[in-house]
């Protein structure tokens, strides 16, 4: 059955294919299910770096990036290929720093695959993309994190709806600056 918040799910909740990538960008977060996707994006060829980015937070005693990399080389991801931005805190953050660290490494990605939360999706592929080259594509392979919110069930939850009109309302207090500068 239809509902009228339909197009707020279909905006807020989309993924791409995933086609081989330069990298695997991971926007900070203290959950698993984040790097256990690129792990497996990684281990299917996907892409020779994983690129977790965040600093320290109250929700794990490291920082996001250490957390993000012990789960990665735990499943098997060789520490090597894991980069480094440990200096986060926000989405804005991540991109920029990522791009920094990429940059840094003399790697210009052509294309990038952006593991994050669902309800994140959107917030994160507009501020990847506002940070990165123009030229790169990015692939979003997002995962369900510890809260269960969905396309099919966020509106039925206090919590839920919370979380994804506080995405919702980011994006469009984040980018409302952005969009005149945003050239084609």
């Amino acid at each position: 059955m239809s509902s009228p918040f339909d197009c707020i799910s279909d905006f807020m909740f989309f993924e791409t294919e995933v086609e081989p990538a330069d990298v695997i960008l991971i926007p900070g977060a203290s959950q698993p299910q984040l790097m256990e996707q690129a792990a497996r994006l990684y281990h299917q060829g996907i892409a020779p770096f994983i690129l977790p980015s965040g600093g320290s937070t109250p929700y794990v005693e490291t920082t996001e990036w250490e957390f993000l990399r012990n789960v990665g080389v735990s499943l098997g991801v060789p520490a090597e290929a894991i980069l480094r931005e440990d200096t986060a805190t926000n989405t804005f953050e991540n991109a920029r720093l990522s791009w920094e660290v990429l940059q840094s490494k003399h790697m210009h990605p052509k294309k990038a695959v952006l593991v994050c939360k669902n309800y994140h999706a959107r917030r994160a592929l507009l501020t990847y993309q506002l940070f990165f080259s123009r030229e790169t594509v990015f692939y979003v392979s997002p995962v369900i994190d510890r809260s269960g919110t969905t396309k099919l069930n966020w509106c039925l939850d206090e919590r839920k709806i919370h979380l994804v009109m506080s995405e919702l309302e980011k994006v469009g207090t984040y980018f409302r600056r952005h969009i005149s500068n945003w050239n084609p």
